[in-house]
């Protein structure tokens, strides 16, 4: 098999050990769906969303970072790939299009093949925007929440919610494939290793066998560990960070469901107060939001240096 399309697996696979929290960490984290039933919804979802709204991220990623060949392609694959995994194994959400990026710009550097540096710091500006953004639309959708919902009798708020939270969860199931998976799997579908109905197949399948055996221990992490969160509060964050991804889906900016979905949690969680907040997780995983690219970055130069 193509070593390039083996990436293209092997990436998919980390993006569903880390990213079926993004979708239904919160639903999962409430009780109320089984992680189960979540991966199966979590597959048919990504597949529609790449399908269907994968080709604007796919065109920035693939076409407009860097000149690419097929050393650029797999460096960048593979490395991602062990760094999305390391960092499920120490239960840290991690964002994939940090890595993907940065082992791009990193291996294009050591090749001296062109990289489109205006591209590059507009996709960085929006890693820097998007968690805030969802951030501040998430305390403001629970203050909004809070002050409408609570109208209602107990019983049907507490319906309204669990269907309203399985429907942004599916929002967010539908942008993993249209932003998340289109970015993994644009270097190799604009470099010519596979075309794009397959990769969009065989990159759904990976990710769904990835969330269904090793996702638990991050799923953990954003549904119940950075603040508790109930169906109301829990609802205004997934809800936030969906919406945020869908707008920079639809300029074709790749930005990270993962510090989305955290800044939204967050957001809802300092609005109850900044002791609801765990304070330690968030430094956290801010580090990882950092490291991760800078780590990529260097790995990929160095190991591309070592291959030529």
């Amino acid at each position: 098999m193509d070593p390039i399309v083996l990436g293209c697996l092997a990436i998919a696979f980390a993006i569903g050990s880390n990213d079926t929290s993004n979708s239904f960490g919160i639903c999962i984290g409430c009780g109320i769906l089984t992680i189960t039933r979540a991966t199966y919804l979590l597959f048919f979802l990504v597949l529609l969303g790449i399908m269907l709204g994968g080709g604007r991220v796919m065109h920035t990623v693939g076409g407009e970072i860097a000149e690419l060949n097929w050393i650029i392609v797999g460096v960048a694959l593979f490395l991602s790939s062990i760094a999305i995994i390391s960092a499920n194994i120490i239960r840290t959400p991690v964002s994939s299009h940090h890595a993907v990026i940065a082992s791009l710009i990193g291996s294009a550097i050591a090749l001296g093949k062109s990289v489109n540096y205006l591209t590059i710091s507009k996709i960085v500006l929006s890693w820097i925007v998007s968690p805030f953004g969802a951030m501040i639309i998430a305390a403001v959708t629970y203050l909004t929440l809070e002050k409408l919902v609570f109208r209602l009798p107990i019983l049907k708020i507490e319906k309204l919610l669990r269907f309203l939270l399985l429907i942004s969860g599916s929002l967010i199931a539908f942008n993993t494939g249209a932003n998340e998976l289109a970015t993994a799997l644009a270097p190799a579908v604009y470099y010519g290793a596979i075309d794009v109905i397959n990769a969009s197949l065989i990159g759904s399948v990976m990710l769904f066998i990835g969330a269904r055996t090793i996702s638990t221990r991050v799923v953990e992490t954003v549904g119940k560990g950075i603040t508790t969160l109930d169906p109301f509060s829990g609802f205004a964050a997934q809800f936030s960070a969906g919406l945020t991804v869908l707008i920079f889906t639809l300029i074709g900016m790749p930005i990270s469901t993962t510090y989305c979905v955290v800044g939204a949690i967050s957001g809802v969680g300092m609005y109850k107060g900044l002791r609801s907040v765990k304070m330690a997780l968030i430094r956290r995983i801010s580090l990882s939001w950092v490291m991760t690219p800078l780590a990529a970055l260097i790995s990929s130069y160095l190991v591309t240096i070592l291959l030529i």
